[in-house]
């Protein structure tokens, strides 16, 4: 046998890995040739970080990061909205002044890593030049809003951000604020949807072409928010009550509601909107003990001690956590309720997101696969992982433009 033949041999024994055997042919076509784009990368959070890169290849494992450049490149991800997101705070003059300094800095820590790795990625400000950014081999970089709480009350701060590059806002985040109401606020809601400033948000948002997106308002802000819209709206990061009844998911009226006037709902991949876990007082004072040691911010050094003994407090006190099966439970009812061209996926990575099966990037194209054995085409594929998402926003730009 020649030196060749024995090669071959060799690389033909050798297993490949799992996700890689488990994806078709068909699969792996379909997912390369479709524009795969995440819908809410909180990984801006990270890109200040010391000793963090985006080029550098990590791991859930090691950091507890999802996303960055070679993974992409491995899961076949072409871009996404890259977040600036910020905590609501207090709704005073000051608080106001902090968000606004603080969504500007994450804001010019996005612009500058584009910037800087310009070979591998693309600040892009509208659909046509994202796709030629994937078509060029770059990946493309919007930015996004999440939690509109560094407009405060002054709107034509929306201005400031959008000349900036910010695409997508959406208007609040875990509690209630002067603009909407939070699905999740322990009080409950304050204005039985959008507040009167938040309707101004609304109009100010579709003069200037930013994609409106309804994640984490409650269900009517949300409806309001479509209603009120010239354009269709996004849900960039939410999954559906009839799988999981959960305030951050939507009911299928809503989902029929933004479906019905063109919008998409990226359905979202986080653990406790899927699955509920009995409490567990040993578990929670163990996590604030660690967390106590580990105060943030943490650079890169610290950040994998901590996931270290993150691990280890979670092989000993294990916590209920969602599948990737789970995920395509409320991928499969959106589809049956909205259409194809109502849904696409948000990991929610590194802000939260994530479940067995699904824990970066990486298995991006098991969920193309999944669509495939459920009879989706390769049409499908391409207006789920980023034809829908990239359409509304062009929608809302092309109508300001008018």
């Amino acid at each position: 046998m020649t030196r060749a033949l024995i090669l071959a041999a060799l690389i033909a024994a050798t297993p490949l890995p799992a996700l890689a055997q488990a994806i078709s042919p068909a699969a792996r076509a379909a997912h390369r040739d479709a524009v795969v784009m995440d819908s809410h990368f909180d990984t801006p959070a990270l890109l200040g970080r010391p000793g963090w890169s985006i080029l550098d290849r990590h791991s859930p494992e090691m950091d507890g990061s999802q996303v960055d450049y070679p993974r992409m490149v491995e899961g076949g991800v072409d871009g996404g909205f890259f977040a600036v997101f910020t905590p609501q705070g207090p709704r005073t003059p000051e608080g106001y002044a902090a968000a606004r300094d603080f969504a500007l800095y994450r804001l010019t820590e996005i612009r500058e890593m584009a910037a800087r790795h310009s070979k591998e990625f693309a600040l892009t400000l509208t659909a046509d030049e994202a796709l030629a950014a994937a078509k060029a081999g770059r990946k493309f970089v919007i930015p996004s809003m999440e939690n509109s709480y560094p407009v405060g009350k002054d709107l034509s701060l929306m201005r400031t951000f959008h000349r900036l590059g910010v695409r997508v806002m959406s208007p609040a985040h875990q509690t209630n604020n002067d603009l909407a109401d939070s699905s999740t606020d322990p009080k409950g809601t304050e204005w039985g949807g959008l507040s009167p400033l938040g309707r101004q948000w609304v109009e100010e948002a579709n003069r200037l072409g930013v994609l409106i997106d309804g994640s984490h308002a409650t269900d009517l802000a949300a409806e309001q928010m479509a209603a009120y819209s010239r354009t269709p709206i996004i849900m960039t990061h939410s999954g559906v009550k009839a799988v999981f009844d959960h305030p951050r998911n939507i009911s299928d009226l809503l989902l029929r509601f933004i479906a019905r006037r063109g919008g998409v709902v990226q359905i979202n991949v986080f653990s406790s909107y899927m699955v509920e876990g009995a409490p567990d007082p040993a578990r929670a004072a163990a996590l604030a003990e660690l967390n106590r040691k580990y105060p943030g911010p943490r650079n890169q050094a610290r950040q994998v001690a901590y996931i270290a003994e993150r691990e280890a407090i979670d092989r000993r006190l294990p916590a209920a956590r969602a599948n990737i099966d789970q995920v395509m439970e409320h991928i499969f009812h959106a589809i049956t309720v909205g259409g194809i061209d109502a849904v696409g996926l948000s990991g929610d990575f590194d802000g939260g997101g994530g479940v067995e099966g699904l824990n970066d990037v990486t298995a991006y194209p098991m969920v193309t696969q999944k669509l495939m054995d459920a009879g989706y085409t390769k049409e499908d594929v391409a207006k789920f992982w980023g034809g829908n998402a990239l359409r509304v926003l062009r929608q809302a730009q092309e109508a300001a433009a008018k």
